[in-house]
């Protein structure tokens, strides 16, 4: 299992990409039995970075799972990524057998746990 937030992802493809190891970087993501992608809906990609992520999405197709957390629906995605036909391949790739949790209830844990303590 690997986590990574998409910016720091997108980060590391574009510096593997920089420093001619992306290809040992590819392989090594396409190798992890689950790759976390959180934070999917805070910054926007650019063209480069939203290949790349695609790429790795792509490459895990039907391979291995992928869990992506984000704040928006599919439909929104194009706020996040410059290419429209990308993005309706990589909604492809990542719902087809799949399981879709919607966890967008309208109010935050953290809100409400405020102040709380656990234990």
């Amino acid at each position: 299992m690997k986590f990574y937030t998409a910016v720091n992802l997108a980060a590391e493809l574009a510096e593997a990409s920089q420093a001619a190891r992306l290809t040992r970087l590819e392989k090594n993501l396409s190798s992890i039995d689950l790759l976390i992608v959180d934070e999917l809906s805070y910054m926007t990609f650019n063209r480069y970075q939203s290949e790349m992520l695609f790429q790795v999405i792509s490459e895990r197709s039907e391979r291995a799972s992928v869990i992506i957390t984000t704040n928006l629906e599919f439909s929104q995605w194009i706020q996040l990524f410059e290419n429209e036909m990308m993005i309706a391949a990589m909604i492809d790739r990542l719902t087809y057998r799949s399981h879709i949790l919607n966890m967008n209830c309208g109010k935050s844990y953290r809100i409400d746990n405020h102040g709380k303590s656990f234990g």
